[in-house]
């Protein structure tokens, strides 16, 4: 059984969020602003601040916004493991000229630079190429973020495990931006990546490879620094994707509602093919997915009133994500194996399920998983005992040793297939 802080814990999750969801339904007093850009996290969500400079567990952050339509943003997370001489990385900041001819960049040392961040060297002979996992969070579609606290520290976690770049979606919540505005968002990140991939690519065929900030000026034949950018001068080449990423070894890791957007996202991915050169989605991971269907499976009936999210209250959240013209517990965002599914499972990545023994939508995740180990996918099933929903992402339950031991576990079975030497990872 869970334990008491846990069952504690739970009592005030489900009082808090059954109100929040309620207030939501009842009264959604919405900013313009909100409806037509989205909301990516809520006032109440403790954030975590960006750091671009590598902190103490050796993980660099940074933040950007990529969609000029709407509220879409991501924060990359860059393990040190990326530096090929680590003892380097106190020497890798961004560097601007001296303040006789950047007058108005700001502050500027009597040294003439000013610190901003981690970046990488121009040669890129101290850059070492990782696996990219796009992370999406949890919070049944009406809260949570990419930049909270309890998805920062999760975020770090997996990428210092799984030696990888994080790259974490800040998707649009509901009900501002209902169905399929997370889905889109998810799409638009995965093509947003082939498109960086892409311009590095070009970038480094410009010249002589340069990478990064002042890297990505590059020499032309005649010694004229070339370089792509936009319509306002500005690098459209993201330094840190353009050095340290492999998007040949990419990665999906969605958690409850978060799966949900990645296993449509997988399905994206096989549909596109090779129009998302040079990208690759060679494995997914589902944790604890928010699946659900009109026909109740035996943990939906035994467990409907289980820990921290019971089933009155996910519905509560469905309905909230999904119009109310196309509200139906069998769509293809809430039941994976219905017949409406456009994607044949043969074709899907490996996929990694982790559930947990006290949430009720366990057995949905389990069949999903079952279903496609018989067209022959890898798709194993993480049961963690005496779990509930949410055990290793939440905040309150992050520390504990099964959470820990859970993100260990998932690095183990990704390494089988990020590993450059192959499948030397058996899971």
């Amino acid at each position: 059984m869970p334990t008491l802080t846990v069952k504690l814990y739970s009592v005030l999750f489900k009082f808090f969020l059954k109100r929040k969801l309620q207030t939501l339904i009842e009264n959604p007093n919405f900013n313009p602003n909100s409806i037509s850009h989205g909301v990516v996290t809520r006032p109440d969500e403790s954030i975590a601040a960006a750091n671009p400079s590598f902190s103490m567990d050796g993980i660099a952050t940074k933040d950007l916004h990529i969609d000029p339509f709407t509220s879409l943003s991501i924060r990359i997370f860059l393990p040190d493991s990326a530096i090929v001489s680590p003892e380097s990385v106190p020497n890798l900041r961004v560097r601007v000229p001296s303040s006789k001819n950047f007058k108005n960049l700001g502050k500027v040392s009597e040294h003439g630079v000013v610190y901003g961040g981690y970046l990488p060297e121009k040669n890129g002979r101290n850059c070492r190429k990782l696996p990219i996992i796009l992370q999406f969070h949890g919070g049944g579609w009406v809260s949570g973020g990419n930049d909270t606290v309890a998805n920062d520290m999760f975020c770090r976690r997996v990428a210092k495990l799984c030696d990888a770049v994080v790259v974490a979606v800040g998707y649009r919540l509901a009900p501002e931006s209902r169905y399929p505005a997370a889905f889109e968002d998810g799409v638009k990140v995965l093509n947003w990546l082939a498109k960086e991939a892409n311009l590095a690519e070009c970038n480094r065929s410009l010249g002589n490879g340069r990478i990064g900030g002042e890297g990505n000026e590059t020499l032309g034949r005649e010694g004229r620094r070339q370089q792509i950018v936009d319509g306002f001068g500005s690098s459209m080449v993201e330094p840190w994707l353009a050095a340290h990423g492999d998007p040949s070894r990419c990665v999906l890791l969605g958690v409850s509602c978060g799966a949900n957007i990645s296993n449509h996202v997988a399905q994206h991915a096989v549909k596109a093919g090779n129009l998302l050169d040079p990208i690759r989605v060679v494995a997914q991971v589902l944790m604890y997915p928010f699946f659900i269907g009109s026909t109740p499976t035996h943990s939906e009936v035994k467990m409907c009133n289980s820990y921290l999210y019971d089933k009155s209250m996910s519905i509560l959240a469905w309905k909230l994500f999904l119009s109310e013209e196309e509200f139906n517990l069998d769509h293809p965002a809430a039941n994976p194996l219905t017949p409406r599914r456009e994607t044949p499972l043969k074709y899907m990545p490996p996929t990694l399920t982790v559930v947990a023994e006290h949430d009720w939508m366990r057995d949905r995740a389990i069949a999903y998983s079952e279903e496609l180990r018989k067209v022959n996918v890898d798709a194993p099933v993480l049961d963690y005992k005496d779990a509930v929903h949410e055990f290793a992402t939440l905040d309150v339950l992050l520390k504990t040793p099964k959470a820990q031991a859970c993100c260990e576990d998932i690095a183990i079975w990704v390494k089988k297939y990020i590993s450059l030497r192959g499948h030397e990872f058996s899971y």
